[in-house]
């Protein structure tokens, strides 16, 4: 809990951060709720004077570039950039999604051409290496896509539309299938007993259990998808996802049979390494589940103010904020968390700093509980704990749910 600050931080995060800690400090003190307030509207003063900053580089704060004038020649073609790539994006902050756009078309593609061109293991592996590096921000990105009907202004449309049938199998996705899942089935269930990427069934903190969750996942999910629309009385949705998975398998079947090598390193190891991340991070996100309450938001799901999670992937920190309002536009969330904080107290829900959502998983496994507690930026009640107060209340939030819990907690009348 007395973790120092990463130095690497959002503004935004390190903004909310910052108050966070202020009223763990203020807790207890004469006028706090008072203090509390001011210290709220000061922050979200500071989030209001970044909202309308584009974002152009993950690694890079618009401060931290030269866009002024006098910046010489680099300073020139970075404001000619941000000017063009605004009237492109639809949103004017999210210069950064052309960024990476043009990022994944000038180095994905041609690598993968040349690799089907001319052969060679190195390059395999480097290839592979690449797109390993890109596929959080890439699948982030996709993620923002999915949810908001595209990112890029409407003139664009068809490149819009077009441009993730190209990159999603480079990055080890099926065509669509992030579309079918997350947003037509996970964002439904939320995690509870129909959801079949739910933590709910597994003893959260078991390598076994993990296992489990991971293999269903990767052996069974293209059946699984599809016959959950149809159980629902979806056959659109059924057919359409049941085809996006066989035509993925068997486009990367027949360039197999094609040229098997340069298959193996564009496709197939792409492929398992996304549905494994998929899962994995998944599994972070959802693996601290309230064993009173496990329907609502605040409590099935966590939120983050970590580097890799916010900076390089579009605010993915931000889960809870994501789950109570799934069409919230990224940077939106920080402030959307403040303006709630009340609620995320009442809630008892979680917050974390200096950890990210694979991390998360690995020291939920180890049973590290107290690691985990460090990393807790406790509101409400949850200030007045010790630490190994905290590790002991995490420990009962990844518990396997029985049968009749499910049924008592999740389908019992008069249960919101």
């Amino acid at each position: 809990m007395n973790a120092p600050i990463h130095p690497f931080l959002l503004q935004s995060d390190l903004a909310v951060l910052q108050n966070l800690l202020q009223d763990i400090k203020a807790e207890g003190t004469s006028g706090s709720t008072d203090s509390h307030d001011h210290d709220n509207q000061a922050t979200l003063h500071k989030l209001a004077a970044l909202k309308n900053e584009p974002t152009i580089f993950c690694s890079y704060d618009l401060k931290d570039l030269p866009l002024s004038k006098g910046t010489g020649l680099l300073g020139y073609a970075l404001q000619r950039y941000v000017s063009w790539a605004q009237t492109v994006v639809r949103n004017p902050v999210d210069v950064v999604f052309l960024t990476h756009l043009l990022l994944y078309f000038s180095t994905s593609v041609p690598s993968a051409l040349y690799l089907y061109y001319h052969f060679s293991y190195v390059h395999g592996v480097c290839h592979w290496v690449m797109q390993l590096y890109y596929c959080g921000s890439f699948t982030l990105m996709l993620h923002n896509h999915i949810h908001n009907n595209g990112i890029l202004a409407k003139r664009y449309a068809w490149f819009d539309h077009a441009w993730p049938y190209v990159l999603e199998p480079l990055m080890g996705h099926t065509w669509d299938s992030y579309f079918y899942h997350h947003v037509k089935h996970h964002h439904v269930e939320g995690n509870g007993p129909g959801d079949l990427s739910s933590t709910i069934r597994y003893q959260r903190d078991e390598l076994f259990d993990f296992l489990c969750y991971v293999g269903r996942f990767l052996a069974f999910i293209w059946i699984e998808l599809p016959i959950y629309f149809w159980r629902k009385n979806n056959l659109g949705l059924a057919v359409k996802s049941a085809v996006s998975e066989v035509t993925s398998y068997g486009f990367i079947y027949l360039l197999a049979r094609l040229d098997f090598y340069p298959t193996l390193f564009v496709f197939i190891l792409p492929l398992i390494q996304m549905r494994i991340g998929l899962m994995v991070g998944n599994f972070g996100q959802h693996a601290l589940v309230d064993d009173i309450d496990p329907k609502s938001d605040f409590r099935s799901s966590i939120t983050l103010i970590d580097v890799p999670s916010n900076r390089y992937c579009f605010n993915d920190g931000w889960h809870t904020s994501h789950h109570l309002n799934p069409r919230r536009h990224w940077r939106d969330h920080p402030a959307a968390f403040l303006k709630a904080k009340r609620e995320y107290s009442e809630g008892r829900a979680l917050v974390f700093r200096n950890i990210d959502y694979l991390m998360m998983t690995y020291r939920i496994l180890k049973k590290d509980y107290l690691y985990l507690a460090d990393c807790i930026v406790p509101m409400g009640e949850q200030i007045h704990m010790s630490k190994q107060e905290l590790a002991d209340m995490l420990r009962t939030k990844t518990r396997r749910f029985s049968e009749e819990e499910i049924q008592e907690k999740f389908y019992r009348v008069g249960r919101k």
